[in-house]
């Protein structure tokens, strides 16, 4: 890693704050547009915001490459579209930690070391505390959330795929464009309520730069850096951020069990930051 550039811990704080301020925004959206609505809208406005500002379609595409954007980009939209079911049912935080399971299982996979394995463990057990479910959330909003998480691991895998065979951003947008349309059942039909009202559409553009197009564009650029195991792990600070971005835009105060957990996965991202096999 170049010195001048931030540490992957950083990017990924950025990457988490822009992304859950967009959630936040999103989530202000639920009682006008339905939550697939809003995620085929983010997930759109994405790709052509990506396609448009790379020109992606001067690049000389080949079938796996399409395959493997396609791929990557429908475990993306779907992600996004189980995330914002759930935070339609739960708080933002306590979603986006029972979420997580998806990330601790591909790290869990790359675990060699006694020590990574506690920081593993720390982290798990701090995610754990954050997915306590309150008063408000639902069984459903639990599954949805759960079948973010597996999409979430589809994102990591898949995204490393594409990062690491040269697509990079271009992937990223290509990808979410073929995503949109794999959601797009779930959400086209309320494009109509978004463009008649230009308030709307314009919140739901902010959602798509907040939420996919910076962090999602880091991600691709920290991706070719880091391990799978490694990326998976430092996901852990997303909870946390999505805690804290949930307490301030949203009043979902957390309580002091939550704040225990915010505790473990900060100190267990910092006792495996010197682990290079993690």
């Amino acid at each position: 890693m170049s010195p001048l550039r931030p540490p992957p811990e950083a990017l990924f704080i950025v990457g988490g704050i822009s992304q859950y301020l967009g959630a936040a925004t999103a989530i202000g959206l639920f009682d006008e547009i339905a939550p697939g609505g809003v995620a085929f809208l983010r997930v759109l406005g994405a790709a052509l915001v990506l396609i448009g500002f790379r020109r992606s379609w001067r690049r000389s595409w080949n079938h796996r490459e399409f395959l493997w954007a396609g791929a990557f980009g429908a475990a993306l939209a779907l992600m996004n579209l189980f995330i914002y079911l759930a935070m339609d049912r739960l708080p933002l935080g306590n979603a986006v930690a029972i979420e997580f399971l998806g990330p601790i299982a591909i790290a869990a996979i790359g675990t060699r070391t006694a020590r990574s394995a506690g920081a593993l463990l720390l982290a798990a057990s701090g995610v754990v505390i954050l997915a306590g479910v309150q008063d408000d959330g639902t069984l459903l909003g639990v599954l949805f959330a759960l079948l973010a998480g597996t999409m979430w691991a589809g994102y990591i895998v898949l995204g490393h795929r594409v990062a690491r065979d040269g697509l990079a951003v271009d992937g990223l947008g290509v990808g979410m464009l073929i995503g949109a349309f794999v959601i797009s059942p779930a959400g086209a039909n309320q494009v109509g309520i978004a463009f008649a009202d230009p308030r709307i559409l314009l919140l739901a553009l902010a959602a798509a730069l907040l939420s996919n197009v910076i962090p999602y564009g880091i991600d691709q650029f920290v991706m070719k850096e880091l391990t799978r195991s490694r990326f998976a792990f430092l996901q852990a600070l997303l909870p946390v951020t999505a805690t804290v971005v949930g307490f301030l835009s949203l009043s979902q105060s957390p309580s002091w069990s939550e704040c225990l957990g915010i505790g473990a996965v900060i100190f267990a991202i910092a006792i495996s930051g010197g682990n290079r096999e993690f």
